[in-house]
């Protein structure tokens, strides 16, 4: 058993702009096709760059405080008790950011397929993961692309 208020965080982000504390509640819990991770957002942070992810639906559920949830429609404040899903694809883009003066708390579910890509359309990057042996995690330059038989025989 795990407790979302907990303050044992298995992972933390300093990047300005990006900070945050995390628990990653699915690892913990042993599963295997579920993903669950509580982040603690301090106010002025985003949670990561606004993305669309190709292969995972997530589902975000808010805790504590008030967070500001960026979609294609635009950008809607979420309180306690607020859950939005965000589907594969270019209409599940999403980004949750803190412009409140306290901390916010929220769990974001996924499913975890795999392999996924997602897409950053603010920087026109492209993520490329994989779980599967050694793993595999490329951010890429989404505007570089190559003929499909370059560098084969």
């Amino acid at each position: 058993m795990e407790n979302v208020f907990s303050t044992d965080f298995d992972q933390g982000n300093d990047r300005p702009g990006y900070r945050w504390d995390r628990i990653r509640l699915g690892r913990r819990l042993g599963s295997e096709m579920l993903s669950g991770s509580v982040y603690l957002l301090p106010p002025g942070e985003k949670s990561f760059p606004y993305h669309i992810h190709h292969a995972n639906e997530e589902l975000l559920l808010v805790l504590e405080g008030t967070v500001i949830v960026r979609t294609p429609g635009g950008e809607e404040p979420a309180i306690p008790g607020d859950a939005m899903l965000f589907r594969r694809g270019a209409e599940g883009a999403h980004q949750v950011l803190n412009r409140s003066d306290e901390p916010a708390r929220f769990i974001m579910f996924s499913t975890l397929v795999d392999p996924e890509i997602a897409e950053y359309p603010d920087s026109g990057n492209i993520g490329v993961f994989s779980e599967a042996g050694a793993g595999l995690y490329r951010y890429l330059d989404g505007s570089a692309e190559r003929d499909y038989f370059r560098g084969e025989p």
